[in-house]
């Protein structure tokens, strides 16, 4: 486990981390914004339907700005180790790295993942 950086505000356990990335993988065919600075648009904008911040990113003040926002604007986020296991769960080509992804609607198919995700999360926030 990576330690606790300016830009992240709470631990995640490692299934809590496994059920983003499958939340994800099961919203492939939903709409998402990668990169810090789409990220940060959606968020301003209250757009997003959930964030996914990437623990790994130097520096970590890259995304020290997102969790604020998203919770002046009541958008639930969490958090996942590796930037290029967030990228992969994303859909995006081998080798490409996301710092973070704003899931912009969430599939049919992925609502009770997305659910439980945010259950886990507001449970670790407590």
């Amino acid at each position: 486990m990576i330690p606790v950086t300016v830009h992240v505000q709470f631990e995640t356990p490692e299934d809590v981390m496994n059920q983003i990335y499958d939340m994800l993988q099961a919203n492939s065919n939903g709409r998402i914004k990668k990169g810090s600075n789409e990220v940060t648009k959606t968020a301003e904008r209250g757009t997003a339907q959930f964030i996914i911040l990437a623990e790994d990113v130097n520096p970590p003040e890259l995304l020290a700005h997102i969790p604020l926002i998203c919770a002046e604007k009541g958008i639930p986020f969490g958090y996942v180790a590796d930037q290029e296991h967030l990228a992969q769960a994303a859909g995006l080509p081998a080798g490409v790295k996301a710092a973070s992804i704003a899931v912009m609607e969430i599939t049919k198919g992925a609502q009770e993942d997305f659910n439980n995700v945010v259950k886990a999360i507001e449970g670790l926030k407590a």
